[in-house]
């Protein structure tokens, strides 16, 4: 697959791991063993340019597009899992959102700090309850109160909440007019008040970077801050999701082959009854499974990124690499810890907490039976995926010459 690469994009996989094994690796297991979020790390992988590549160099990125995103995000997930967590926030949905639906002050304030991780980001659309119908079961509502907007509700799932200096969090401003009328937010939490933000617990996942449940009490946004035009934000959600779908395919992908990599390693060292575990067709067989099918997805989703790059319709692509992709990690976790038998569960072998990750990525952009449905529906031309023309390379336009 690499061999099918541009050399430029070939060359950013290489400086990536570089990168990785040299200043995240080493010294990642103790953040998470304090705890501790390290604004420091993401701050040198923002200076290295590793959050720009979707961006032009105006906003501070370097505009050489989807697929090296999804080369790095690969490659992220892969060496660091937790980490991997947080790419969203910093070069994705959130400055992506800004970047297709704010005004061109908004995209000079906000997104150069963002990518060069400066400050901290977040994306908050999911509520309790509220499911894969994030619109229809919305309840956080905007009220104009002369040049601010005040915002009361509660959001779920809002990673980097507790940390997050922007984000961008959607509320509705007509709460009768269903996905019309939900608008688009920069928020600024540290900035207003009004914002409580608390982690969440979960089995397996990083105690470094938090996914929050956050509680809004008139929390303050001033009027200039909102992206769009009110009842716009719901189109702003689907676009950035839409292009956020091939960074979690590709973060899938990762966390999928470092599941095969630790089980190929432990298998060829594991002695069975005077032989390795490596030499034992049902071994064999079940690698054999997984690689397939996280080499299939892996040709999707860059296929969904060259499509994105080249301005082509791309929402059908995305989302069949999202689905193959969690078909992929899901199948990998489960089959490669069933090697480890009982050390699979063991907190000290990796394969416990990619496990976790797994289900993660499986789940992030679009569950698999939102997936399912796109798809299926599409196929049987009910709905066409890629009805509604997008621009993901250049949503605000090409660059003047």
């Amino acid at each position: 697959m690499d061999a099918l690469l541009p050399d430029e994009i070939g060359a950013v996989r290489e400086s990536f791991i570089r990168f990785m094994t040299d200043e995240v690796v080493p010294v990642m297991p103790d953040y998470e063993k304090r705890g501790e979020f390290p604004r420091d790390l993401v701050a040198k992988m923002g200076a290295g340019g590793f959050f720009g590549p979707v961006f032009p160099e105006s906003l501070g990125g370097s505009d050489m597009g989807f697929l090296a995103m999804t080369v790095i995000c690969e490659e992220l997930a892969r060496l660091d899992s937790s980490l991997a967590f947080c790419y969203n926030q910093q070069g994705m949905t959130c400055p992506y959102s800004i970047y297709v639906g704010g005004t061109d002050a908004q995209c000079a304030t906000y997104i150069p700090n963002l990518l060069a991780g400066k400050t901290v980001g977040m994306w908050s659309l999911t509520e309790p309850g509220g499911g894969s119908d994030a619109a229809g079961n919305m309840k956080t509502v905007a009220r104009r109160d002369g040049d601010v907007y005040k915002l009361t509700g509660s959001k779920m799932f809002a990673t980097l909440a507790n940390e997050t200096d922007v984000g961008v969090l959607f509320a509705k401003t007509d709460p009768e007019a269903g996905h019309k009328g939900v608008s688009a937010f920069i928020v600024e939490p540290k900035k207003y008040p009004g914002w409580t933000a608390d982690p969440v617990d979960f089995v397996g996942l990083s105690k470094s970077f938090r996914s929050c449940a956050v509680f809004l009490e008139d929390f303050v946004v001033p009027v200039e801050n909102r992206i769009g035009a009110e009842g716009k934000g719901f189109a702003v959600a689907m676009h950035a999701v839409q292009a956020g779908r091939v960074s979690v395919a590709a973060r899938g992908i990762g966390i999928a082959r470092a599941c095969i990599e630790l089980a190929a390693d432990y298998a060829k060292e594991r002695m069975v009854r005077g032989s390795a575990l490596a030499t034992y067709q049902m071994v064999q067989a079940d690698i054999a499974d997984c690689v397939t099918l996280v080499e299939a997805a892996r040709a999707l989703t860059y296929e969904s990124a060259r499509a994105m790059d080249a301005d082509l319709p791309a929402n059908r692509l995305s989302s069949q690499a999202k689905y193959a992709a969690g078909l992929a990690v899901q199948q990998a976790a489960a089959k490669m810890s069933e090697i480890f038998g009982g050390y699979g569960l063991a907190e000290e072998y990796p394969i416990s907490s990619l496990a976790s990750y797994a289900r993660l990525f499986n789940i992030g952009e679009g569950a698999p039976a939102v997936q399912r449905i796109l798809i299926a529906e599409d196929f049987l031309g009910i709905k066409n995926a890629d009805r509604h023309p997008t621009s993901y390379r250049h949503p605000r336009g090409k660059p003047a010459a």
